[in-house]
Order: structure tokens, then sequence, then C-alpha cells
């Protein structure tokens, strides 16, 4: 069957290495009354012995059968195989294998069989099928035997695993070199992007200790609009309709939060009120926004190759932008000395441009701000230094991910100027917790702080004359 895929076997055999038991959990002892007893508990995955002993199994048959079908398998024809074809094949290699060595499996073992020696052929092993749940946001590898997933804002450890460190290696080098980089010894650490989009960062040994570290953040199709993050209680109708009317009239807005607080996932709800007639030019590190207008322009900055050379920053990228007519320019995110075009384009024209930044709170922001002003080496006074970011900077949106896995909308604030030599600043939304349920869920709810908004005026001329009551204080 389909003989032309077919090759002289000449690939060494590779003896299977069986997967480690999880440690099993403890409890800790209380120590005081007034303390809440501490559990501490190691991540296992659920599951009876029977099911833990039929994946061994399967395990080992798959990695019997992956090297039959690398001696068997022409893989230079594979690039123009039809989908449905190279299946049959793998299917028909797999199945000659099991009869020659009587192993006997049932339907639904044998379909699993062939799925996942389909997928270590053509896709990413044991990672395709993370990758094809819609429930799971990030994939995080800590070495071949411990693959963490999120699902919810919620850390769990899954049951798939890779044979060994040099099958974790084998899946990193397929995917680094696809965008033309590599990752080894000398250079231990890389970021990517996927076929699909999602974001790839992975770091080897010797830099990583215990095996290869992979994180994998990955990209949502179906992007989340305003009324997605409204249903969802990322944040109210009411602070959707100042965002609305801030974004449409040109504010320069900054996106602040932590790593996985949704800052993206905010700044491209923020772009569906950008009207449709702007040219709008985004630079990332790794394209990830995905805006809906007709007129973009996407960008992204490149590291230096192996003789060092060739690197393309997000500053040259921003560098570059400021002579390409943009009516607003979008930052993925702000990190170093890039702050400073970014700042001047918020300062000479490009009203509306929008970026994220990593921080706690907005003051906080603002100081990062400063910061990477300094890192930057740009020597100037303090003084001048919030001058020009209380001129660029409009509107801080703090976005958090809670103990409970839940991202909220945690505070919007406007910059008003500068009072002596503090940016003065005031809160408008804030998200006010009030507690914890049983098991752990956050009780909050959001409320305006009762200051109306500096820029209220300009909303009127622009024709979004916001009613007065949504800046009225909500309690429950």
């Amino acid at each position: 069957m389909f003989s032309r895929y077919k090759k002289q076997p000449s690939a060494q055999p590779v003896e299977a290495q069986p997967q480690a038991a999880a440690p099993a959990a403890s409890d800790a002892q209380t120590t005081a009354m007034v303390r809440k007893p501490v559990q501490k508990k190691v991540a296992e995955v659920v599951g009876s012995d029977k099911e833990r002993k039929r994946k061994e199994r399967l395990g080992e048959i798959k990695l019997e059968l992956h090297r039959e079908l690398l001696e068997n398998l022409n893989l230079a024809a594979l690039e123009n195989a039809a989908e449905a074809e190279l299946r049959n094949e793998i299917s028909a290699i797999a199945s000659e294998v099991l009869e020659t060595r009587s192993i006997v499996l049932n339907r639904e073992d044998r379909m699993q069989l062939n799925k996942e020696l389909y997928d270590e052929v053509t896709g990413l092993g044991p990672l395709e099928t993370l990758l094809q749940d819609d429930t799971v946001n990030d994939i995080l590898v800590n070495g071949p035997q411990q693959i963490f997933v999120e699902r919810a804002g919620k850390l769990e450890l899954s049951d798939i695993t890779f044979k060994d460190e040099k099958h974790l290696m084998r899946i990193i080098d397929k995917i680094v070199s696809a965008v033309g980089r590599r990752v080894d010894e000398s250079n231990p650490y890389v970021d990517a992007r996927l076929a699909d989009g999602s974001r790839f960062n992975a770091m080897v040994p010797p830099i990583a200790v215990d095996g290869s570290l992979v994180s994998i953040r990955k990209f949502k199709k179906d992007k989340l609009g305003i009324d997605d993050l409204v249903n969802f209680g990322a944040f109210t109708e009411e602070m959707a309709a100042f965002l609305q009317a801030a974004v449409s009239t040109r504010l320069n807005v900054i996106v602040s939060g932590g790593t996985g607080s949704g800052k993206t996932t905010t700044l491209n709800a923020l772009s569906s009120f950008i009207d449709d007639a702007e040219r709008i030019l985004t630079i990332e590190d790794t394209a990830e926004l995905q805006l809906q207008q007709t007129h973009v322009g996407r960008m992204e900055s490149r590291p230096p190759n192996v003789e060092g050379k060739g690197e393309v920053s997000p500053r040259d990228c921003l560098k570059n932008a400021l002579r390409m007519r943009p009516d607003r320019i979008i930052v993925g995110e702000t990190r170093g000395a890039e702050v400073i075009d970014m700042l001047q384009a918020m300062n000479t024209g490009h009203d509306g441009s929008m970026t994220t930044i990593h921080a706690n709170s907005a003051r906080d922001g603002i100081s990062r701000l400063e910061n990477m002003i300094a890192m930057a080496g740009i020597e100037m006074p303090i003084k001048a230094v919030r001058s020009q970011i209380s001129s660029a900077v409009n509107l801080i949106v703090q976005a958090s991910r809670l103990q409970d896995g839940s991202r909220r909308m945690t505070s919007i604030t406007e910059i008003t100027g500068m009072e002596g030599d503090v940016i003065s600043m005031q809160e408008l939304f804030k998200f006010q917790r009030v507690g914890l349920t049983p098991d752990n869920k956050i009780i909050g709810h959001f409320t305006a702080t009762g200051v109306r908004s500096h820029y209220s005026e300009r909303f009127r001329l622009w024709g979004y004359d916001l009613p007065a009551s949504i800046y009225d204080p909500t309690t429950m």
C-alpha cells in the first residue's frame, strides 16, 4: 500500500524508558490555633493504576512503532502527501508491525496509537493533543516527565509525558527550525511562534537544570470582544462605555498588569473601538494582536543571528513606523529603550496609540516607565521625564489575575498632569474585593470612585456625552 513512501530500513533501535511514578501527597501539621492548616500536596495526575499501566504499555508500543515508521517512511515524500493518504500509510505500517509481533490492541487503543504516531511524524508529538484542546490556555513543560496546563486560570498536571530529554529536544528543534532559529548549549534559550500563532519560549540544559523548560501561550482563534469580557465579568458595561469614549476620542492608553493577567486580550478588545478608516501599525516581539480593522500593518522584531548580527529591535521598528504615516501605533509590549520613541510618538501627533507594560498598579506603571527611560541611557532630569510621561499618557488600564484564577480589570486611572514634581492621577473605576467563598472564589464588585473624568468635555465634543451617573459609586 502506497509503496512510493517506502524506503529501506536504516535507523538504529531506541530503548524505551519507563515513566516515573508521581510521589504521594502529604499533609502539613497545624502549628497554631489561629492559623489555618497548611496543605502541602505534590502535584499528581488523578487516575487508576490500571490506567497508568495501560498508558505505559501503549507508550512502549508507540516508541517501537515510531522507530519502524522512521525506517519505512520516505520522509522527503511526505511534504506532498495528503493527510488521509498519510494516515492510511501509518495505519498500515502499524498494523503490519503489531501483527508481526503478536501484539493485540482493542479498537480504541489502536485508534489512539495511530493518532499519536501521526502527531509524532507530522506534528509536535505529545504536545499536539494539548494544542488541539480549546480548554487549555497555557502549556508549561518542566522536563520530559512533567507537563502542566492552565485551564480557567488554574494550573494542573497533565498525564502527557515525553519519552526522555532527547524526545523533548527533538520537538523543540522541530519548532524553532521552522521559523529559522536555533537552540543549543551555546544559545540555550529561544522565542518563537508556532504555525497557528501561539507564543513559544524554551530554555534548554545546561541552563535548565532538570530538563528543558518550555512554555506555550496558545493563540485564540476566536478573539474575545468587549461584549464577551463584560459577560465574563472582567469589567462592567459602564466601564466599557467609558473605554469606548476614551479610545474613540484618541486618548493614549497603557494596559498594565502581570504575566497572564490578560493584557493582550484587553488590548485586542480595546482596539475594536478604533475607526476602520484609520491606519494602524502594530509592533510586537511575537505577533499576537488580532486587529479587525482593514488598514493594519504588522511588524515583528527579530533577534540577532548566530554571528550576533541582523537584529531588528522593537525600537528600530518603532522608528521606522513613524515614517509610515500611521494614525495610531500599537506596541505589543514596552519593556526597553523603545519607551522613548513610544512616548515621543504619543506626544507628536500620533494620538490614540496604545501599549502594554508589566506592573502591579497604575502608579507602579508610571515608575516602570521612568525606570525604562533611565535604563535606556537617556540623561534627563526626573521632572522632565515625568513631564514627558504626563503629557504622553492619558489613561492606564490595570488588568489582574486574582488568586482564584479569574481575570479582572481592577482599575481605570487617568493621568491629569503635574503637581510640582509629582504626576497627578485619579482613579475612576476599581474592583472592590469583599471576601472569599468557602471554595476560595473571590467575592467583589466593580464600582466607580465618584470622580468625574478629566476628559469629559473632550468626550462631549467628540460626540460621546457620557451620563454623569456612570461615575456614581455602587455598593453591595
